[in-house]
């Protein structure tokens, strides 16, 4: 009943607002509403309420009209920060989260943001504005075949070559985004449609039709059989070394309660992905990660949710795993069910598969208990780990280290207690040393370069963040390399007057500036910057004051713990341009081997 009324008074306000629009001076009301306020009543009438984009021709209208259907527009100066802005917001929403782009160049620079989404199985839309039907082909302003393009990337693709097919294809791009796996969707949108004209009436007639026929989930939902959940359960009854790995398709599930009976009531230690960190606290006793050699090398049954085994988990093979472990694979479709290893694959949603599991269970408990011998191992190593860490941070290095800034920034963001900020990491040995040193206790509040590893992720994932929880303060902490890529959107964060702090590691460039040796340096060009230098000592807390936010040069402890306290305080647009050794640190060691 109260979504009925909802759509009444929505309905009632978008006739409202098409009439006033189309009032002229005589106060005479036209009888006819545009292709761009056709798409923008669409996307309101679905719920949508952000949209991140860069404006231009033919879609200038189109952002106009749906800012004036109360959805929020969030200008950005490049597409590729818009796009992966849109895709973290659908990740932290759960609804699709949409990119506006020009056509040609805007579009191809959307793919970046798409091709981000579709890895990390983020629900997107990209719409973007084509050239003119009867141009095509002849040359026409920024033509390009847009649907051969975003092909690769997009889960369904769709045309509006007609006023007419608008609502239609508005619907299916947004409801095929969240569908089974969710991912990228595309939207074409010609210049002569955005321009051709329908009546009010017939546009209302035509979004009501589209409407009603909608598939919202376009691929059936999986039916899990009893008997793979009792299989799943018998082989975690059995296991003497069990243990539970979850990802970030476990946190967009919302699985983190399920979870956590699943753990506490078994006994099982856990193990998250980088980005699935927080669904159960860092702090929590059963927590594997600082012993994760030892947990996924000696485990004899992992039960995986909602992550693959790809790169990340090294492909569940060994040496990193036994060559004798048993897989459990939870996974929203069955392409990602590695059939490859001996396992239970169960197909469904994340959080519904893991209550099954507990609900299996609790008819027949069983519970590790702490002194089981695996669960006192995993505890003995975790000690052991966080002890020989703590060592090293207890020391203040100056110039700095990695350990010695990350540290004081975990105990800073741990001093705000809850509500935790939103965490945006990226870099190489910013993002690998933050991985371990910083702390998440809870969910979704980790964003990084993900399963794709994107670098240049940082300023649109913090703006995503900032628009999705407006409660929470957004932190990014983030290499001088990854900042650069999408550095001229610190404008965008004071514009918006939004509450993000950005922390950039500065060692003059790509892994810590020039570190060739005297044999590399020769040949014609050898007076030339190393590939990996920028310029040393970058004043990039000068950008941000550029723009009227807050910029902080720091060189010491207690610089840093001042520019902390205040900027989060103050929870408004900051830099802090936090200068390290550029000979500190070194290539992370999870890919050292592939460069």
């Amino acid at each position: 009943m109260v979504e009925q009324s909802s759509s009444r008074l929505l309905k009632r306000d978008e006739e409202k607002i098409a009439k006033e629009r189309d009032e002229d001076s005589d106060g005479k009301t036209a009888t006819s509403i545009d292709g761009s306020t056709l798409v923008a009543m669409c996307l309101a009438r679905a719920g949508v309420d952000k949209m991140f984009g860069v404006v231009g021709i033919p879609v200038t209208s189109l952002a106009n009209r749906a800012v004036a259907l109360g959805i929020r527009f969030i200008a950005f100066h490049n597409e590729q920060s818009a796009g992966y802005a849109a895709s973290a917001y659908g990740y932290l929403t759960g609804r699709p989260g949409i990119l506006l782009t020009v056509s040609g160049p805007g579009c191809v620079h959307g793919l970046a943001g798409l091709s981000n989404a579709g890895a990390n199985a983020w629900p997107m839309v990209l719409i973007s504005g084509s050239c003119n039907q009867k141009y095509f082909g002849r040359g026409d302003f920024q033509e390009l075949d847009q649907i051969a393009a975003v092909e690769p990337f997009s889960k369904y693709s769709v045309k509006a070559t007609d006023i007419s097919k608008i609502p239609t294809a508005v619907f299916e791009v947004l409801d095929g985004a969240g569908s089974g796996r969710p991912g990228g969707c595309y939207l074409d949108l010609p210049a002569d449609v955005l321009h051709h004209s329908v009546t009010n009436p017939e546009a209302q007639k035509l979004i009501d039709e589209a409407e009603n026929s909608r598939k919202k989930e376009l691929i059936a939902k999986p039916i899990i059989k009893n008997s793979e959940i009792e299989k799943a359960v018998a082989l975690l009854r059995k296991a003497e070394r069990p243990l539970i790995v979850f990802g970030k398709g476990a946190a967009f599930a919302r699985a983190e309660n399920a979870l956590k009976r699943l753990v506490e009531s078994t006994g099982i230690p856990f193990l998250p992905t980088p980005m699935g960190k927080g669904l159960l606290s860092d702090t929590h006793e059963l927590a594997a990660t600082a012993a994760r050699s030892l947990a996924i090398g000696k485990c004899d049954v992992a039960l995986v949710v909602g992550a693959r085994l790809n790169w990340l988990l090294h492909f569940g093979e060994p040496p990193k795993w036994s060559k004798d472990v048993n897989f459990i694979l939870v996974d929203i479709d069955n392409d990602g069910i590695e059939l490859r290893k001996p396992c239970v694959g169960l197909v469904g949603d994340a959080k519904e598969v893991v209550e099954r599991i507990y609900k299996e269970i609790k008819d027949e408990p069983f519970c590790l208990g702490k002194s089981h011998p695996w669960v006192e191992a995993i505890g003995k190593k975790v000690k052991e780990n966080v002890v020989k860490m703590e060592v090293q941070l207890a020391k203040d290095v100056v110039p700095f280290n990695f350990m010695t800034p990350l540290r004081i920034i975990r105990d800073a963001i741990l001093s705000l207690g809850s509500t935790a900020p939103i965490l945006v990491s990226e870099g190489a040995n910013t993002m690998d040393v933050g991985r371990a040193v910083l702390v998440q206790t809870e969910p979704r509040t980790r964003l990084d370069a993900g399963t794709w590893g994107t670098m240049g992720v940082g300023l649109g994932y913090c703006i995503a963040a900032a628009l999705a929880s407006p409660d929470r303060l957004v932190v990014a902490v983030e290499g001088d390399s990854g900042f650069g890529f999408s550095a001229m959107e610190v404008e965008t964060l004071v514009r918006y007057q939004l509450p993000v702090v950005v922390i950039v590691f500065n060692n003059d460039g790509v892994y810590g500036g020039d570190r060739r040796s005297p044999e590399e340096i020769t040949g014609p060009y050898k007076d030339d910057p190393a590939p990996t230098s920028f310029v040393p000592g970058a004043a990039y807390h000068v950008l941000m004051e550029a723009f009227g936010g807050k910029g902080y040069l720091v060189q010491t402890p207690d610089e840093l713990k001042s520019a902390l306290a205040e900027s989060f305080l103050a929870r408004k647009p900051a830099v802090l341009n936090v200068i390290i050794d550029p000979y500190a640190g070194s290539e992370s060691g999870r890919l050292q081997h592939k460069n």
